[in-house]
């Protein structure tokens, strides 16, 4: 990180008069400049020798600026931009034809030299245009990375000078010039304990404490001391308190996305704020169709720190306007919007419509956190989505070297979850095991054990690595410092291990200690199970008593020494009576219904999950007859008799049932 120092001694600048004018760099692209201005700027524009203003060095090294007619300009109408991205744009109120024709020359430049070297042909330079001047460095800077300033540039005897006054004299500012020189200098990472900024840090906050200082520059000022981190909770609640006062209509969807960013800074006093909060959400839905991917994934980005998930109707219509941002977002914003979507459980098909063309389209250059977070969105989701998880295989095929441990693991468990394998599913294992082979160490254990376990669920049983982690060096690690292994991975395990015993007959390697595995995958928490929906169950209940003629000729909810939980459960003897519940000797066949509602598939489809999908292959290897009876098909019964029928085709080949009575 760069880092300047300025102290007065390092040069000495005389007769620099700041004029008392407001910045405004047009926050508009160059193709949307007002007709007006346009037409008034174009004579001056073909001409490229600047009439108002003079050329004059007084020394070697340091460039002297000296203001015509003292602080007598009048100031320009209209805020200044206080996003820094927003720099293209010239104010739309300009009001100074000389300060039209800066800000347009300004927002034609395309590096610091350049712009250092235009403000050098300058005798005179209000303050207005000196910060414009550093915001258009800070602009051009950013496009190159998050680096600050290079060693040239802060070198330059103009710079230097430029940020002299700004030291020197911030009390002479305008309110708009002292909070946007603020803000360009942090953003350009200039030392915080520099006499520089703590001359304009203790400027503004005196301002502050004498009030009047306009919303766009509250705004400016909140977001500059959030990012410089040298203002606690006390001056931000001094903002808040001052922005609580003014009406919302007169903030523009820029200054809306700084309240929330100030807000989001004091998130320990968020319920202090939550009526104000309350409001500005509603107010907000009036202001989404006006923001740009940038605002947009900063709002919602907000909105997850604060925790507002009872401002539905905003996050319903951010998402809705999400869709037509999905392939104008950086990787950054992109992100930020699939993590508050996960977090608020939001989701929609055309948002996914829309995420799977960008995926496909440019999934390998994706940054590696991106792509865990869209396999995450999905995962949680339980959105099947082919397009995504086809191109994120085979980005991990062509760029495996690029993902962390961490990030492997969170790419790869959504295909075990979705119980879906890609076409390249031979190359994408075979480059897995490769890592798995060469970094097994590296892996978190918690990750480790989960990115098995969700190969197991898709039958690609990780059998070279299962001695491992039955190890008692591994449990160890899984443990941690922890008293007790948790639930979860006792039942990952004890899932492996029984997979290993029924798919894998000829693995021969260390047993899991039965103090490491669980009675139940059925478990009030982070089950391996899903609970039978009731409202299908006591459906499916009324049929099975009319098919089976009494309630106690199959059991619900039956536990079997396997950990795994069944529906129903009905027994038959050799000739293909049905036994009753109760019943414990000439027991032929056990057949075991498995009442599957919506939660056991993927998001609208007749996909079973990984965990389903295990669940009805293992009681299958264990001897059960597994009779599936999906929501879907239930759904299509219009009567008790066809429910009966139904079910009659499902459970028997014949004609009529028999049953054996006590």
């Amino acid at each position: 990180m760069a880092l300047i120092t300025l102290r007065k001694n390092l040069y000495r600048v005389s007769d620099f008069q700041m004029h008392r004018a407001l910045a405004a760099l047009k926050n508009q692209p160059l193709n949307h400049v007002h007709k007006v201005v346009k037409e008034r700027l174009c004579p001056w524009l073909c001409s490229r020798q600047p009439e108002p203003f003079g050329v004059r060095f007084h020394h070697a090294h340091c460039k002297k600026f000296h203001s015509k007619n003292g602080n007598h300009l009048h100031p320009l109408g209209g805020p200044v931009f206080f996003q820094v991205s927003d720099c293209d744009r010239l104010e739309q109120n300009v009001k100074n034809e000389e300060s039209q024709m800066f800000y347009k020359r300004l927002s034609n430049l395309t590096s610091s030299e350049e712009v250092l070297s235009f403000i050098s042909t300058m005798e005179t330079l209000p303050d207005t245009m000196a910060a414009g001047a550093l915001q258009r460095i800070c602009e051009v800077e950013k496009k190159d990375g998050d680096q600050g300033l290079p060693k040239e540039i802060l070198e330059n005897s103009i710079f230097q000078a430029l940020c002299f006054q700004f030291e020197k004299e911030p009390s002479q500012l305008s309110n708009t010039s002292l909070v946007t020189a603020l803000q360009a200098l942090i953003l350009l990472h200039v030392d915080p304990q520099s006499s520089l900024l703590l001359n304009l840090v203790a400027e503004c906050q005196n301002r502050l404490r004498k009030g009047g200082m306009e919303v766009r520059n509250l705004c400016i000022l909140g977001e500059s001391l959030i990012t410089l981190h040298s203002s606690g909770c006390v001056t931000l609640e001094l903002i808040i308190n001052q922005l609580q006062g003014e009406k919302l209509e007169t903030f523009t969807p820029e200054d809306i996305v700084a309240l929330y960013r100030i807000l989001q800074a004091c998130t320990e006093k968020v319920d202090e704020h939550q009526t104000f909060l309350n409001k500005i959400n509603n107010f907000s839905l009036s202001i989404v169709s006006n923001l740009s991917p940038k605002l947009i994934s900063q709002m919602l980005t907000a909105l997850v720190f604060l925790d507002q998930s009872q401002a539905f109707p905003l996050i319903i219509k951010l998402g809705k306007y999400v869709v037509r941002h999905v392939p104008h977002f950086t990787n950054e914003e992109l992100r930020r919007v699939l993590e508050a979507f996960i977090y608020f459980g939001h989701h929609d098909t055309f948002f996914t419509k829309a995420l799977e063309h960008r995926v496909a389209a440019v999934c390998l250059t994706l940054d590696p956190e991106v792509v865990c977070r869209v396999m995450e969105y999905c995962s949680r989701e339980l959105i099947l989505s082919k397009p995504i998880l086809n191109a994120v295989a085979e980005t991990f095929v062509c760029q495996t070297e690029k993902f962390s441990p961490r990030q492997i693991s969170a790419l790869m468990e959504p295909f075990g979850k979705l119980n879906y394998l890609p076409p390249n599913a031979s190359a994408l294992f075979r480059k897995l095991e490769n890592v798995l082979f060469t970094h097994f160490n590296y892996f978190p254990p918690k990750s480790l054990l989960k990115l098995l376990h969700s190969c197991s669920l898709n039958e690609c049983h990780p059998v070279n690595f299962l001695a491992k982690i039955f190890k008692p060096l591994f449990l160890q690690r899984l443990q941690g410092k922890e008293s007790h292994l948790d639930t979860l991975s006792r039942a990952q395990l004890t899932q492996l291990f029984l997979a290993s015993v029924l798919e894998c007959p000829f693995y021969k390697g260390p047993k899991l200690l039965p103090k490491y595995q669980v009675k139940s995958f059925l478990t009030p928490c982070c089950s391996l199970e899903t609970p039978v929906d009731s409202q299908l169950y006591r459906y499916v209940k009324i049929g099975l008593t009319n098919l089976l003629g009494a309630r106690l000729y199959f059991a619900p909810k039956v536990l079997t020494p396997y950990c795994y939980t069944i529906d129903v459960e009905i027994k038959l003897d050799e000739e293909g009576f049905v036994l009753p519940s109760t019943a414990n000797e000439d027991i032929h066949k056990r057949i075991a219904l498995c009442i599957d509602g919506p939660k056991r598939f993927c998001s609208n489809s007749k996909h079973l999950l990984g965990k389903e999908a295990i669940k009805q292959r293992h009681l299958q290897l264990l001897g059960y007859q597994v009779v599936q009876i999906p929501y879907h098909e239930i759904g299509m019964l219009k009567s008790r008799r066809e429910l009966v029928e139904y079910l009659q085709r499902k459970l028997f080949s014949q004609n009529t049932v028999h049953w054996l009575q006590e």
